[in-house]
């Protein structure tokens, strides 16, 4: 599934629920050919926006060799090293520094992808640019521990959309043994991590952009009667992409994300079999016993870049919908359908 880089960097900025931040570093995504050059820019771009502002510092516990002392002692390795007839010593002592975590990530990942292969020459000169202007900072190999470590405030949310861009380089970077370089793998051409990128985007939306329901992840029991509890256990969890609610209505939508959207059998389109029995264990399972529980809708969703579909269907009290978004389509178009489709 070929979506334009304009929608990929929309999708991406609802994920990481970054629409401020998209406004401050502009991008012209419509130059750039590819996954990793819409990256390279955003993060190109980001980095000017933070060098601009001033970038972040903190102290930093050092351990080093001073004159006097500073801190705390490190009376063991200053008689190693004899410093006390030079009227040094080794101490351990914090120091207002831009080592922070947070540059040390943003920082490595600007040296990664210098030695990615296959970026243009252009973009790796630029970030070369950057780099001799920013501080040094010790050298990071990054992991995603790295990342969830990272605290934000209101005062460093630009550092935020930053290190949301330096994750997904990271997720998708491959290093080369033989040349010591990078391979970049584009992540819109694995399904499983688009499914994840598409649900994300969905809900994000609709908690951002509507204001007639509620939005959320919601935790269903499966109604089973068991003779022994200890079964229970061996249940799988049962959990909604997303739920929509209010007082009198209730939506649960289940995203799904394929190359096909609907499965082929012998020629003939149908319906992915697994994902209407999903969306039917939520709707048989409710957590509450209400009208509304009764009477949900829900809704499978899946993205299209050509075809759209428009079924509907209904069991017992539940209308059951299939429907698509059109990610080939101008971005304005698919805000318009992704409200369309919850006013039923």
């Amino acid at each position: 599934m070929n979506i334009p880089i304009e929608n990929i960097y929309y999708l991406l900025c609802y994920v990481w629920n970054n629409l401020e931040e998209r406004e401050q570093v502009p991008v012209a995504a419509g130059k750039c050919g590819t996954p990793l050059e819409l990256l390279a820019r955003i993060l190109i771009n980001g980095s000017k926006v933070l060098l601009k502002r001033g970038i972040d510092h903190n102290y930093c516990e050092t351990e080093g060799e001073v004159n006097g002392v500073k801190g705390k002692l490190l009376l063991t390795d200053t008689f190693k090293k004899n410093l006390f007839i030079h009227q040094r010593t080794c101490c351990r002592y914090d120091e207002f520094s831009a080592n922070i975590l947070s540059n040390r990530i943003w920082i490595s990942t600007l040296r990664q992808l210098i030695a990615t292969e296959s970026l243009h020459t252009s973009l790796k000169e630029e970030l070369i640019f950057l780099v001799r202007m920013l501080p040094p900072v010790t050298p990071l190999r990054i992991t995603l521990r790295h990342f969830e470590q990272v605290q934000f405030n209101r005062n460093n949310r630009l550092y935020k959309f930053v290190l949301n861009v330096c994750r997904l380089i990271h997720e998708n970077l491959l290093p080369i043994e033989e040349s010591g370089g990078y391979r970049f793998i584009d992540f819109t051409r694995d399904e499983r991590k688009m499914a994840v990128l598409f649900e994300a985007f969905v809900r994000n939306f609709y908690q951002l952009e509507q204001r007639k329901y509620s939005v959320c992840r919601e935790r269903l029991n499966w109604h089973f009667t068991v003779s022994d509890k200890y079964d229970y256990q061996y249940l799988p969890k049962m959990i909604t992409d997303i739920t929509l609610e209010n007082e009198e209505k209730k939506i649960i939508i289940d995203t799904k994300y394929y190359k096909q959207t609907l499965a082929t059998n012998f020629d003939v389109e149908k319906i992915h079999s697994a994902n209407l029995y999903q969306l039917f264990s939520y709707l048989m399972n409710p957590k509450e016993d209400s009208e509304k529980a009764r009477q949900a809708t829900g809704i499978l969703l899946y993205p299209t870049i050509d075809k759209e579909y428009n079924l509907s269907y209904f069991y017992q009290q539940h209308p059951i919908y299939i429907k698509t978004i059109n990610l080939n389509t101008h971005w304005t178009c698919i805000a318009e359908r992704l409200q369309e489709i919850i006013h039923i």
